[in-house]
């Protein structure tokens, strides 16, 4: 096994880790562990993002739905039009994208440079999401001030939809503020109810990808979610001892980096 691939298997724990600690933000490493440190193209890294952030949050899904920390009818409210986008980008949006787009000066912009590029400016929101301060006060201070709006539920479940279809991420940090603050579900229920409904729209765009017809590596897959499972399971056992909040600033930071460098890298110094 090469040095990269064990870093990557690492990275995979980590992610499984910070999903399981933060309830959010851990997917947004799968996509660039898969193609900077395995070499998976760009596409095939978003679908098989799909497929780990699926099972993984499943697996932190099925404990919160035990302690009754998921809201169902959230759930399913927001889960439909994000399926049907997640759906539909997979299966014909990300595949009717051409592999040339345009020429800048002397820099190609190809369907991998154009995914990574976008995959990046999700991780520099993703980051913002997280460093932002008193955030998570200032939402539960909200929490029964106004009525619950659905139309706008609808509208981000569609948008975090098409967003996870085309960069593969599970959008948590997304989907937690729109649970807390459009549908008035306190933090804790948030965080379960989000690792549903990432589990089920991950898991169905990834079968647009297997009925595109993706060449997929199932053993591969396979190995590396199951380390991201464990991964998991052990972030959400170590939740009930570590204060997430500090946490997630650091991570935030690091996401930010990462987001940067991505930038960086495809757009000037493979150029």
């Amino acid at each position: 096994m090469e040095l990269l691939e064990i870093f990557g298997y690492v990275g995979a724990l980590f992610m499984g880790l910070t999903l399981g600690l933060l309830g959010a933000g851990g997917s947004i490493l799968t996509v660039p562990v898969l193609y900077y440190l395995f070499q998976v193209d760009a596409v095939l890294s978003t679908a098989y993002s799909l497929f780990i952030v699926g099972i993984t949050a499943l697996a932190g899904a099925v404990p919160n739905m035990r302690k009754g920390l998921v809201n169902y009818r959230i759930a399913i409210l927001f889960a439909i039009p994000s399926l049907i986008a997640v759906y539909l980008a997979r299966a014909f949006i990300v595949p009717a994208i051409p592999a040339s787009l345009t020429t800048i000066g002397s820099l190609e912009i190809t369907k991998d440079i154009a995914i990574l590029v976008f995959f990046a400016i999700i991780m520099l929101l993703a980051a913002w999401s997280m460093l932002r301060n008193g955030r998570k006060e200032e939402a539960e201070t909200q929490l029964h001030s106004h009525s619950r709006n659905y139309m706008l539920i609808l509208l981000e479940g569609l948008v975090v939809g098409l967003i996870t279809g085309i960069v593969g991420a599970g959008g948590g940090f997304l989907i937690i503020p729109a649970l807390v603050i459009l549908g008035k579900v306190p933090m804790k229920l948030a965080v379960g109810t989000s690792l549903l409904i990432i589990a089920i729209k991950s898991i169905i765009g990834f079968m647009g990808d297997v009925q595109s017809g993706q060449d997929i590596d199932w053993i591969f897959l396979a190995l590396f979610t199951s380390i991201t499972v464990v991964g998991i399971l052990i972030g959400t056992w170590m939740s009930n001892f570590v204060e997430g909040k500090k946490l997630k600033v650091a991570f935030g930071w690091f996401v930010l980096a990462m987001g940067v460098y991505i930038i960086i890298k495809e757009l000037f110094l493979d150029a």
